[in-house]
C-alpha cells in the first residue's frame, strides 16, 4: 500500500508505530496540544508553526480513538484545518518550495484545499511527480492499515479499460470472504458483465456501478453478472458486503523444475499483519524437500502497492540473509533541506533503515525480537505491474544495492521512491510526501519506475522481460504468462516478445483493451471511491 509507512511516536489517532500522525514543525518531537486560537489573517509566504492549528476542528470528535485515547480535538473551524494543513505542508512537504501558497480562508472544504498543497511539476516521462497526495477517513485507515480488515467482498478489481467499452476483471480474491465463499467461488480472470442489472461495457449509469464495486457500509448486497474463464455463458451472483481480513500472502509454494526448485508465493500488501505471514512462507520454502530449501525465488509483487517500510525490510532480509546485508542500509531517508539532519516528525536524528534481521514489535503482529528466517538468495525473480509501487520498489532497489540479482519480469513499476507519515487531523489522514529513500549505494532516483530492460521507455532498466499480465491462468500456476516467462527466463536467459506495458494513470484512465496495463481498485490514491469515471 503505500510507501513506505515510516514508524514514529504515538501521537493523536492511534496509528501506531507506523502509521502515525505527523509532526514537529520547527520544533520537532511530534504533534503537541491543540493550538491556541484561529487565525485568518493570511499573509503570502508567512506560516506559523502547524501546532498552533493542530486539532482544532469544526466539528470535533468525542470519546476516544481506536488505542483507546482521548481524541484532542477541541472546537476550532474549517479554516483553523486548513491553516494546519497549509503550515504542515511549508514544514514537511518534500517540495514545499513547489506549492502555491492560497489564502485558506477562502476554501470551505479541508480536503479540496489539500488536494491544491502538493507541487505541479513533471517526472522526464510527463507523469505528475506528486501521484500520491490522498486522504482517508481516520478510523478506517485505522482499521485498514493495522488489522489488515476492511469491508467488501474480498474482490481486487482490475480494469482493463475503465471507459466504454469498459473491461472489468477480477484481479484476485481473499480466502473466507464472500467472494470465496459461494457454491462457486469467484476466481481471477472472471469477468464482470453486468452490477445491478448496468451493462458494465457501455452503461451510463456510472453511480450504480460505483456502488457495487466499493459498497459503503457492511451488509450491502449487489448482484452481480459474472463470466468465468473458460466459460460461455454468464451467471448472476449476489455478494454482501462483510469486514474482510486480507491474506497479504498468498499461494506460497514450491515449482519444481528440472534445474531445480523454485519457490513461489504472492505478496500484496504491505501491512501489519504481514510479518508473520512471511514468516511462515519462509519458513515453508526452506522446509521443502526435507529441508533442503529452494534454489530460486519468484516473489510476486505485481498487485503490491506498498505499506509499512519495515516490512519490505525485513522481507529483503529473508530473501538476502546476513551475508549480503550485515551492516548495509536497505533504504536511506532523506527529508526536505529544512530538516537536513532531524525526522520533522519523530524530533529524532536522521539514521538509515537497516536490514532488519529480527521481528520489530507492535504494531507488526509477530512476537518482537525473534530472528526471522531466511532464504540466503544472491538472486530474486520479481513479477510486477504498474500497481507495484512504494515500499515494493523499495525491496527491488535494496537487494539491487547491495549486490543481489533482481530480475524483472512483468511490466514498469509506478514509481514512488518517497514515503510519508499518515496523518491525522480532526478525523481525517492526510498523506503527503514528506521524505525519498535511497539504498545502501545512494540510488533512489526512480520516479518514472523500475522497467524489464527490453520494455523501452523513461524507466530504470532491470533485467529481466516485459510481459503483459495473464488473466486466463490462476496466480501462481506455472504456465500463468508472467511466472512462466521467469521460469523460462531463469532457465535460458532469454524472453518472449515483449508484451508489456508501462503503467498509466494511477487514477482515471481511457486504454485500450488489447494494450492496458490493468488499473487496480484497490490503493486508495488510485480510486478516492472514484471507480468509474464520469
Amino acid at each position: 500500500m503505500l510507501k513506505l509507512f515510516a514508524r514514529a511516536p504515538l501521537t493523536i489517532v492511534a496509528l501506531s508505530l507506523a502509521a502515525c500522525s505527523g509532526g514537529g514543525g520547527g520544533n520537532g518531537g511530534g504533534l503537541g496540544q491543540p493550538g491556541g486560537g484561529s487565525n485568518s489573517d493570511w499573509q503570502e509566504g508567512v506560516f506559523l508553526d502547524f501546532n498552533t492549528f493542530f486539532a482544532r476542528c469544526a466539528a470535533p470528535r468525542n470519546g476516544t480513538n481506536p488505542n483507546g485515547q482521548p481524541y484532542p480535538d477541541v472546537r476550532g473551524s474549517i479554516v483553523d484545518e486548513n491553516n494546519f494543513l497549509r503550515s504542515y505542508t511549508n514544514d514537511t512537504y518534500l517540495w514545499y518550495d513547489e506549492v502555491v501558497d492560497r489564502d485558506p480562508s477562502l476554501y470551505n472544504d479541508p480536503i479540496t484545499y489539500f488536494d491544491l498543497l502538493r507541487t505541479t511539476a513533471l517526472t522526464t516521462s510527463g507523469t505528475p511527480k506528486d501521484q500520491f497526495h490522498f486522504t482517508y477517513d481516520s478510523e478506517e485507515w485505522f482499521q485498514l492499515s493495522q488489522s489488515g480488515t476492511s469491508f467488501g467482498y474480498g474482490i481486487t478489481w482490475a480494469f482493463l479499460a475503465n471507459t466504454p467499452p469498459r473491461d472489468l476483471r477480477i484481479a484476485y480474491t481473499e480466502p473466507n470472504s464472500p467472494a470465496t465463499n459461494l457454491p462457486v467461488p469467484l476466481q481471477r480472470g472472471a469477468q464482470i458483465i453486468a452490477i445491478d442489472g448496468v451493462d458494465v461495457a457501455f452503461g451510463n449509469d456510472v453511480d450504480t456501478l460505483n456502488a457495487g464495486l466499493a459498497p459503503s457500509t457492511v451488509g450491502e448486497q449487489h448482484t452481480f453478472t459474472v463470466r468465468d474463464i473458460g466459460s460461455a455463458t454468464t451467471r448472476d451472483v449476489i455478494l454482501t458486503s462483510a469486514s474482510v481480513t486480507a491474506s497479504t500472502v498468498q499461494n506460497t509454494n514450491v515449482i519444481s523444475t528440472p534445474t531445480g526448485e523454485v519457490g513461489y508465493l504472492t505478496f500484496n500488501d504491505h501491512r501489519a499483519t504481514s510479518e508473520q505471514e512471511l514468516i511462515d512462507a519462509v519458513n515453508q520454502l526452506n522446509a521443502h524437500d526435507s529441508g533442503a530449501g529452494i534454489d530460486d525465488l519468484v516473489l510476486d509483487l505485481r498487485y503490491n502497492g506498498g505499506g509499512f517500510l519495515d516490512i519490505a525490510s525485513e522481507l529483503a532480509f529473508m530473501i538476502a540473509g546476513p551475508g549480503s546485508t550485515a551492516g548495509r542500509i536497505f533504504e536511506e531517508i532523506q527529508f526536505n533541506d529544512k530538516h537536513p539532519a532531524t525526522d520533522p516528525v519523530t524530533g529524532q536524528p536522521l539514521t538509515p533503515v537497516p536490514f532488519h534481521s529480527t521481528t520489530q514489535g507492535p504494531p507488526f503482529n509477530a512476537t518482537p525480537g525473534q530472528a526471522l528466517p531466511t532464504l540466503d538468495l544472491q538472486r530474486v525473480y520479481v513479477l510486477t505491474g504498474g500497481g507495484t509501487c512504494s515500499a515494493s520498489e523499495s525491496i527491488i532497489n535494496s537487494l539491487r544495492g547491495v549486490g543481489v540479482e533482481v530480475v524483472q519480469i512483468g511490466s514498469r513499476t509506478c514509481g514512488k521512491p518517497y514515503g510519508f507519515y499518515p496523518t491525522d487531523n480532526c478525523g481525517t489522514t492526510y498523506f503527503t510526501i514528506q521524505f525519498r529513500g535511497a539504498n545502501d549505494a545512494g540510488f533512489g532516483d526512480y520516479a518514472d519506475g523500475f522497467q524489464p530492460a527490453n520494455a523501452g521507455g523513461p524507466g530504470e532498466d532491470v533485467p529481466g522481460c516485459s510481459v503483459a499480465d495473464d488473466f486466463s491462468k490462476q496466480l501462481g500456476d506455472p504456465t500463468e504468462g508472467r511466472l512462466a516467462a521467469a521460469l523460462n527466463y531463469r532457465d535460458t536467459g532469454s524472453c518472449p516478445t515483449a508484451t508489456g506495458v508501462a503503467p498509466g494513470s494511477l487514477g482515471k484512465i481511457s486504454l485500450p483493451v488489447e494494450a492496458a496495463e490493468p488499473v487496480l481498485l484497490k490503493s486508495p490514491w488510485q480510486t478516492n471511491r472514484i471507480l468509474v469515471p464520469r
